[in-house]
C-alpha cells in the first residue's frame, strides 16, 4: 500500500548524491508529495553517517519540530576531505502520518587539502591541441577511486580509452586568475589491474583562446593540466597519481580550436588508441613544470555544460547564390555532428549562421570576425563521425561548403549544448504566436546560458553581460533551476568587483583599460539584484549573506559618487539601452541617464536595507532604509514637477518611476495615465529598451491597466514581441527591428537574433497572465500568491513551476458565456493566496461545492474573492459579474485572434 506521505528530491547544495562538494555546512533540501490536502510538515530529522548502514553517525538533528524543508544546514562533525556522506531524512506531518526517504549521499572534494600533483604544460609550439598521458599501475583490489582535475585552457579527460564524464568545456569560465574550478570523478569502474592510462586533451577556449576584440592569451600563454588521482583499497592502503615531469605530450589532430572561429580536424593525424596501455609513446615528448599557484582552486560550483537534445535538419536549401544549406528549423547553440565516407584527404566544410537574408541567401554578415567555421579531413575508413570538443557555434543554418558525396539530411543532427539545469517551468495559452514567444524565449536561455549568462552565442563577443543577466534573471528562475548556475557567476561577480565597490559591464570581466572600469546602472546593479532575485525565488538566505559584503561595497560605491549622497548624475551609464526613443547616432535612449541611474540607486539600496533585515544587521538596516528615503524625496524633487508631473517624457521614466515605487502616491494615477497616453500616441506600441521593457507589462497589471499590456503583448507589427514571431524567429531578438518589415536587416556590426534581453516579459506571462507569484517574506513560494490577469482576447492560459516545495499549477479557462474555471496545485508543506478575478460570494463553487462549505478564509474586494488555503489540487467554477477587460482598440491593423 502506497504511504500518505512521501519524500522526494532530497537534495544537498541543489544536487543529487554529488560528488567534490566543498562546503563545510552543506544544505540540504526535500520535497514532500501526499495525495491529501491541508498536508503540513510538522518535524524533521536528518541523520548523517560516514557508511550507508548508518552504524558511524556523524550527526543526527533528532526530532526536530519545524516545517523547514529547504536548506536545512548541516551542524555535525567538521567533514573530512575525500569522504562519501550518507544521509536519509525524516518527516512527520500534521495528520501524524510520518516517513524516511532513500538513502543518498554526497561526497566532499579536497576541501582544502594541498594538491601533491604538479601543473604540467605541454612545451609543444603548435596551434593544434596537445594530447597528454601517463600510465599507472593497479596491483590491489581496489575499494573507489577518484579524480580530481582541472586545466588552465579547456580539458577533455580519458581513461583505459573510454572519456570520463559527460561535461564539456570544462572546467568553466572563471574569473581564472581568481578563481579556477576542479571537477571530481568517479573513476572506479575505469580502472583494471595492471597498467591503466589516464590522458587528456587541452584546448584553448576562453583562457588562452581567440578572445573579445581578436586579443588572445588574455588570462594566459601556456596551456597546462593539473591531475589528481586517489585509489583507495580494500585493504585500507591508497595510492596518489598526480601529474608531474613524467607525463607524455604530443600534438593530437585538432589542429586549430577557438571559441569564436570552429575546429579543424585531420583525421589522419588522430592516434588510434592514444589513452590506452597498448598504445606506444615513444616518439612523445615529456611533458614540462609548470610554476602556477594553485590557491585560486575551487571545486565545481555551477552546473555543467553538457549535449542536452539533438535536433535534426528539417530540410536542405539551394540558395539563389548557389550555396547548399541546412535548415535546422530552430536558431540553436551547439555544434553539428556528422558523418561522412569517402578517400583519404578530402575535406568537410561547414559554415554556420542565424539567418538567411531577404533574398534567401547565406547570411553570415552579423557574425562580426567570428568565423564559426568547422573543417574536417577525412581519414579514408569507411564511415566516419565527427562532432567538435572546443568550441560552440550559434545557428539556425549551415552551409555546406564542402563535402563529399551524396548529401543526406540523416548524416547530419544538431547537438543542442548549455548548462545542464532542470527545467522547472512551462507556459501555454490559447495564443499560438504567444506559445511561439515563450519558446523563443527558453531558446534564448539555453542558446545564452552556457557555463556564464552571455549575451549572445554567435558573433565574436558571448560575453557576461551583467545588465543582460539581471533583467532577465526572474524569467529565467521560472523555466529552468538556475539557482548553482547563477550562484557560481555570482562568485565571479564578487571576485571581480573593484576595490572602490564599482562592478564591471562583462563578468568574467575581460575589457581592457578604460572600459574594465565602466559602471553603468541597470547593469552593475547586478551585484545586489541577482543575490536579491536568487532569495526570493529558491529562498536560499545563504545566498544573501555570501554576497552581502559586496551587496553593500556597491552601494557605497554610488553614494561616494552620488550628489549629496542621493543623486546619481554622474559616469557614463548604457542608459535605456537600444530604445526606440534614442537619438540618430545614439543606442542609449532618450531617457536621462542621471533618471535611470538614480532609480536603480534607489531600487537597490531598498534591496540592501531589506537584505540587511534578514541578515539582523540593525544598524545597516537603520541607515539603508534612512538613505532610501532620501533617495526617492531626492528623486521626486529633481525629475518631478511641483504639480506631479514626470518631467522626462518616456515610457521608461515612467515604468521605472511606477516600478521601484519612486512616485509620491497623489501623483500615481498621473504618472499611469501619462505612461498609458505615450503608448496610445504611439499606436500602443511600445518604445523601451533593454530597462524599461522588462517591467513595462508589470506596471501597466499593477496599476490596473492589464488591458494595455495585454495590447502590447499581443501586437503582431513592428514593434512588439510578436513582430518578431511573425517575421520567423526562434529566438529573441537583440533589436526590436532585427529584421526589417522589408526584410533588410539592421546594421550588422550589433545584430544578434539569440539575445534574450528582451525574453524577460516571460515572467509576466507566468506572473500574471498565468498569475503564479510569490510571497516576498515567505520567499522560495513557501507562500503561493495566485492571482491571474485574465482579458478577451485569451480564453485561457496556464503555468506550471516546479518549486523547492514542489510543483505549483495554475490554469485558467473563459468560457463564450463568460463563466470562468480556474485550476490550482498547491504543493505539500505550503499555503497559497488565491484570488478569483471577476468573482463574488455565493457564485463560486470549488469541485462541486460551495467555497461557504470548505475550511477556506474568504474576502471579498474590488478585485473578486480571495481564498487562503494549504496543499492540495483545486477547481474553481463561477460566473462572472463584472464587464471584461475592453477588446484591443481598432488602432492596432491586426491581432492574432482575428
Amino acid at each position: 500500500m502506497e504511504s500518505a506521505l512521501r519524500i522526494v528530491s532530497v537534495r544537498c547544495e541543489y544536487r543529487v548524491n554529488p560528488l567534490g562538494i566543498d562546503v563545510l555546512r552543506p544544505s540540504f533540501s526535500w520535497k514532500l508529495e501526499a495525495e491529501a490536502r491541508n498536508v503540513f510538515q510538522s518535524a524533521y530529522r536528518v541523520v548523517v553517517a560516514t557508511c550507508e548502514n548508518f552504524k558511524n553517525i556523524v550527526w543526527d538533528s533528532g526530532k526536530v519540530l519545524s516545517d523547514q524543508s529547504v536548506h536545512v544546514e548541516y551542524e555535525g562533525q567538521t567533514l573530512k576531505p575525500r569522504t562519501r556522506y550518507y544521509y536519509k531524512v525524516q518527516v512527520w506531518d500534521n495528520r501524524q502520518n510520518e516517513c524516511w526517504s532513500e538513502v543518498v549521499f554526497w561526497e566532499t572534494g579536497l576541501l582544502g587539502e594541498t594538491w601533491t600533483a604538479e601543473w604540467i604544460t605541454p612545451g609543444l609550439e603548435t596551434t593544434a591541441c596537445p594530447l597528454m598521458r601517463t600510465t599507472f599501475s593497479i596491483s590491489k583490489s581496489v575499494r573507489s577511486a577518484r579524480i580530481y582535475v582541472t586545466a588552465l585552457g579547456l580539458y577533455e579527460l580519458e581513461l583505459n580509452g573510454v572519456k570520463v564524464g559527460d561535461a564539456l568545456f570544462t572546467p568553466g569560465w572563471t574569473a581564472y586568475n581568481k578563481r579556477l574550478q576542479y571537477q571530481t570523478y568517479d573513476i572506479t569502474d575505469f580502472l583494471s589491474s595492471g597498467i591503466n592510462v589516464v590522458g587528456a586533451i587541452l584546448g584553448n577556449g576562453w583562457y588562452k583562446g581567440r578572445g573579445w576584440e581578436g586579443k588572445t592569451n588574455l588570462y594566459g600563454d601556456k596551456l597546462a593540466l593539473l591531475c589528481q588521482i586517489h585509489v583507495a583499497y580494500e585493504d585500507g592502503s591508497e595510492d596518489v597519481f598526480g601529474t608531474n615531469e613524467n607525463w607524455r605530450v604530443a600534438e593530437g589532430p585538432i589542429l586549430m580550436s577557438e571559441i569564436y572561429h570552429g575546429e579543424t580536424y585531420d583525421a589522419r593525424l588522430a592516434r588510434k588508441g592514444w589513452s590506452r596501455a597498448d598504445y606506444t609513446d615513444a616518439d612523445w615528448a615529456n611533458a614540462l613544470i609548470l610554476k602556477y599557484p594553485k590557491d585560486s582552486i575551487i571545486a565545481q560550483e555551477g552546473v555543467p555544460v553538457k549535449a542536452i537534445e539533438t535536433i535534426k535538419p528539417v530540410q536542405i536549401i539551394h540558395t539563389p547564390k548557389g550555396e547548399t544549406v541546412l535548415d535546422f528549423g530552430q536558431n540553436m547553440v551547439g555544434w553539428v555532428r556528422f558523418s561522412v565516407e569517402a578517400a583519404a584527404g578530402w575535406k568537410v566544410i561547414l559554415k554556420h549562421a542565424e539567418i538567411l537574408d531577404k533574398d534567401g541567401n547565406f547570411y553570415v554578415d552579423n557574425l562580426k570576425t567570428a568565423q564559426q567555421t568547422i573543417i574536417y579531413t577525412t581519414k579514408g575508413e569507411g564511415r566516419e563521425v565527427y562532432e567538435p570538443r572546443f568550441t560552440f557555434q550559434g545557428f539556425r543554418y549551415v552551409q555546406l561548403v564542402e563535402y563529399p558525396g551524396t548529401i543526406q539530411l540523416d548524416n547530419f543532427e544538431g547537438i543542442v549544448i548549455h548548462s545542464d539545469m532542470e527545467k522547472t517551468g512551462t507556459f501555454a495559452c490559447s495564443n499560438e504566436l504567444v506559445n511561439q514567444l515563450q519558446k523563443n524565449i527558453v531558446w534564448g536561455q539555453k542558446g545564452n546560458f552556457l557555463d556564464i549568462p552571455t549575451d549572445c552565442p554567435q558573433r565574436d563577443e558571448r560575453l557576461g553581460w551583467t545588465g543582460d543577466a539581471q533583467v532577465f534573471a526572474r524569467t529565467a528562475c521560472f523555466n529552468m533551476d538556475t539557482a548553482l548556475f547563477f550562484k557560481k557567476w555570482l562568485g565571479d561577480v564578487k571576485a571581480e568587483q573593484m576595490e572602490n565597490g564599482g562592478v564591471p559591464l562583462v563578468i568574467p570581466n575581460v575589457f581592457s583599460a578604460p572600459v574594465n572600469t565602466f559602471i553603468s546602472a541597470g547593469w552593475s546593479d547586478v551585484a545586489v539584484i541577482l543575490p536579491w532575485t536568487i532569495y526570493l525565488c529558491f529562498g536560499d538566505v545563504k545566498i544573501l549573506s555570501e554576497h552581502y559584503i559586496s551587496m553593500k561595497a556597491y552601494v557605497e560605491y554610488i553614494r561616494g559618487v552620488a550628489e549629496d549622497e542621493v543623486l546619481w548624475n554622474s559616469g557614463p551609464h548604457f542608459g535605456d539601452w537600444l530604445a526606440l526613443d534614442a537619438g540618430d547616432g545614439s543606442y542609449k535612449g532618450a531617457t536621462p541617464k542621471e533618471l535611470v541611474a538614480t532609480a536603480y540607486y534607489a531600487y537597490v539600496t531598498d534591496i540592501l536595507a531589506k537584505s540587511a533585515a534578514l541578515l539582523k544587521q540593525e544598524q545597516d538596516e537603520e541607515f539603508y532604509r534612512n538613505l532610501h528615503r532620501k533617495i526617492v524625496e531626492a528623486y521626486q524633487q529633481e525629475f518631478y514637477t511641483p504639480k506631479g508631473r514626470l518631467a522626462a517624457q518616456t515610457q521608461t521614466a515612467h515604468v521605472l518611476s511606477l516600478m521601484f515605487d519612486l512616485v509620491e502616491e497623489q501623483n500615481r494615477q498621473r504618472t499611469i495615465d501619462t505612461l498609458v497616453r505615450y503608448l496610445e500616441e504611439n499606436q500602443w506600441h511600445l518604445k523601451t529598451g533593454f530597462l524599461g521593457t522588462p517591467y513595462l507589462c508589470h506596471v501597466l497589471s499593477r496599476n490596473g491597466r492589464a488591458d494595455v499590456a495585454y495590447k502590447l503583448l499581443l501586437a503582431t507589427d513592428y514593434p512588439s514581441w510578436l513582430y518578431q514571431v511573425t517575421k520567423g524567429a526562434t529566438t529573441i531578438w537583440e533589436h526590436w527591428d532585427g529584421v526589417k518589415e522589408d526584410g533588410s536587416f539592421w546594421s550588422a556590426d550589433m545584430n544578434s537574433f539569440n539575445h534574450y534581453a528582451y525574453g524577460a516579459v516571460g515572467d509576466w506571462l507566468y506572473r500574471e497572465v498565468a498569475g503564479i507569484e510569490l510571497d516576498e517574506s515567505k520567499p522560495g513560494y513557501k507562500r503561493i500568491v495566485i492571482k491571474p490577469a485574465l482579458c478577451t482576447a485569451l480564453t485561457w492560459a496556464e503555468a506550471e513551476l516546479e518549486s523547492m516545495y514542489g510543483l505549483i499549477k495554475s490554469r485558467w479557462k473563459r468560457e463564450e458565456a463568460g463563466d470562468v474555471n480556474l485550476a490550482v496545485t498547491i504543493p505539500p508543506n505550503t499555503t497559497a493566496k488565491i484570488t478569483l478575478p471577476y468573482a463574488k460570494r455565493g457564485s463560486v463553487t470549488e469541485s462541486g461545492q460551495t467555497l461557504e462549505s470548505l475550511p477556506l478564509v474568504v474576502e471579498q474586494d474590488a478585485s473578486g474573492i480571495t481564498v487562503e488555503l494549504a496543499s492540495g489540487s483545486y477547481n474553481f467554477s463561477y460566473a462572472a459579474e463584472v464587464d471584461w477587460i475592453p477588446d484591443i482598440p481598432a488602432t492596432i491593423d491586426k491581432m492574432p485572434w482575428e
